[in-house]
């Protein structure tokens, strides 16, 4: 029988019932596959018919996923190292979808054996006693995928078993019978794909058990002679940075490992943004009430590349595609949370809501020597205020230039007059929407100069904050903040204000 036919069979079964022993199974024609040519025809047969190999990863497409696929065909174990936040663990999880949807397994057995390759002695006995009337049970794919989180606590019998006294002692069995040992996660997961996180992260000692197993397929539990060809996809996970600061792949295990994959962060914001925005949780209810401009998550984005290079920052600790995510659920939760409060059925994302979006950079930011002096608060505020005069200085080039206050036919030059007349602007996230807008009507020469660069009719009281906020970043104009409250006033004036506060308070 066919690879397709029989699999075609297979599914007929779980409707039928038809096969739950290991004499139906060999009439059906089944034959013995290991998990990494199990892996590897079901990859032919995507690529083949042209369909996406791993759903749900973006931005790896000519990168990470054609080592990947190299790696499977070559029927390697993985080793995909990358800084946090690049997708490491959800691409071993996704290697599931390349297994057969349903395998047969000993009924009963914690070892996943195949009816024609039983590998304990328990089974052995088992199949010898009852031969072809031997139970089948099925196991579904989803099933198949183990992972473990390397820590220092874990141990050798953990993870490749150790033996069971009390089992001995219940079975009045003797310390020499195999059937003293209690299994490890490895063991268990025999014919699965079993994923180790953090690899660097595990002891040396306990690094070296796992040898014998990615060379010879088999393990060493104690003084027991076992030889059980066990059949694993192996993928680990690690970190560049615990190199250095925790621990280190030692160097025969990294041998052993056939193909070492270097993962990256999202190579532009474009690609970034759908990461985000398929990565993040918002409500259809938040959604329908929260309208967010397409600059807005640009901005996000912008913030987070902008982390990734900033000096306060940790560089070698990363900055993980989570902060955008967390970023932009919160960014969603503050103007949801405004609508609440003014009773507002509809509403838009206000520059001003980026002050929301301050815990999403705290918490995923390592900052070095000099952004701990600054605080993490004041460095989430720079590093967002550097990412909207970067995004400002985009749309409008001419800031680059510093001709701009002697430019007569500069769209900004009402702006700035506006506020060197004496006049001042507060905005914050808390008004209603149309307090916000009329505020923002009140500056000669703002909305003009939205609608400048603004293709989203609803949103054009965004991009003109958006332009204060990078007026104000470029120095042209002077921005107070506090909680989400934005006050904009005169340069000049607000520093006299402040020298004039200084001498006050000396004397």
């Amino acid at each position: 029988m066919s690879k397709k036919n029989l699999t075609t069979f297979l599914k007929k079964r779980y409707k039928t019932n038809e096969i739950n022993t290991l004499g139906e199974l060999k009439t059906a024609g089944y034959q013995y596959c290991s998990i990494k040519k199990e892996l590897k025809n079901n990859l032919i047969e995507k690529i083949k018919k042209k369909e996406t190999t791993f759903p749900g990863i973006v931005g790896f497409e000519d990168t990470v996923i054609p080592e990947l696929e190299r790696a499977i065909l070559a029927g390697h174990n993985i080793l995909l190292l990358g800084l946090r936040g690049q997708g490491k663990t959800k691409i071993a999880r996704l290697m599931v979808d390349l297994l057969d949807e349903y395998i047969p397994v000993i009924q009963g057995s914690p070892l996943n054996e195949d009816p024609l390759l039983p590998i304990s002695k328990q089974s052995v006995e088992l199949i010898t006693r009852l031969k072809d009337k031997t139970p089948v049970d099925w196991m579904h794919k989803t099933e198949r995928y183990s992972e473990k989180l390397a820590t220092p606590d874990v141990s050798i019998a953990d993870l490749i078993g150790d033996i069971d006294p009390i089992k001995a002692v219940n079975q009045k069995l003797t310390y020499a019978d195999e059937e003293i040992i209690h299994y490890g996660i490895i063991p268990r997961s025999n014919r699965c794909i079993f994923t180790i996180n953090e690899l660097p992260d595990l002891q040396a000692r306990i690094q070296v058990s796992l040898f014998n197993i990615l060379q010879e397929g088999d393990i060493q539990i104690r003084g027991f002679k076992l030889r059980m060809p066990l059949d694993i996809q192996f993928c680990f996970s690690a970190n560049p940075e615990d190199y250095t600061s925790r621990g280190a792949i030692v160097t025969p295990l990294k041998d052993r490992i056939e193909s070492q994959i270097i993962t990256h962060y999202a190579l532009s914001t474009e690609i970034a943004k759908n990461i985000t925005a398929q990565e993040a949780s918002i409500d259809n209810e938040v959604k329908q009430v929260v309208n967010l401009p397409e600059m807005a998550a640009d901005l996000i984005e912008e913030i987070v590349f902008e982390a990734r290079k900033s000096d306060f920052v940790d560089i070698q600790s990363g900055v993980s595609a989570r902060l955008s995510i967390s970023a932009y659920e919160l960014l969603y939760q503050t103007a949801y949370r405004r609508a609440l409060a003014n009773n507002e059925k509809s509403t838009n994302i206000r520059l001003s809501d980026f002050a929301g979006i301050v815990p999403a950079i705290t918490g995923k930011i390592e900052l070095v020597y000099e952004g701990e002096q600054e605080g993490a608060i004041i460095v989430a505020h720079k590093i967002i205020e550097k990412a909207v005069r970067n995004r400002f200085n985009q749309y409008f080039p001419e800031f680059r230039s510093k001709k701009i206050n002697s430019d007569k036919s500069s769209k900004f030059l009402n702006i700035i007059q506006w506020f060197e007349n004496g006049n001042e602007l507060e905005i914050d996230n808390i008004s209603d929407d149309k307090t916000y807008k009329n505020s923002l009507a009140k500056v000669t020469g703002l909305m003009n100069a939205a609608k400048s660069i603004c293709k989203e009719e609803n949103h054009i009281s965004f991009y003109a904050e958006f332009i204060l906020n990078g007026l104000a970043a470029n120095s042209r104009i002077h921005r107070d903040d506090y909680q989400g409250t934005y006050k904009f006033k005169d340069l000049l004036n607000a520093m006299f204000s402040k020298n004039n506060f200084e001498e006050d308070s000396e004397n």
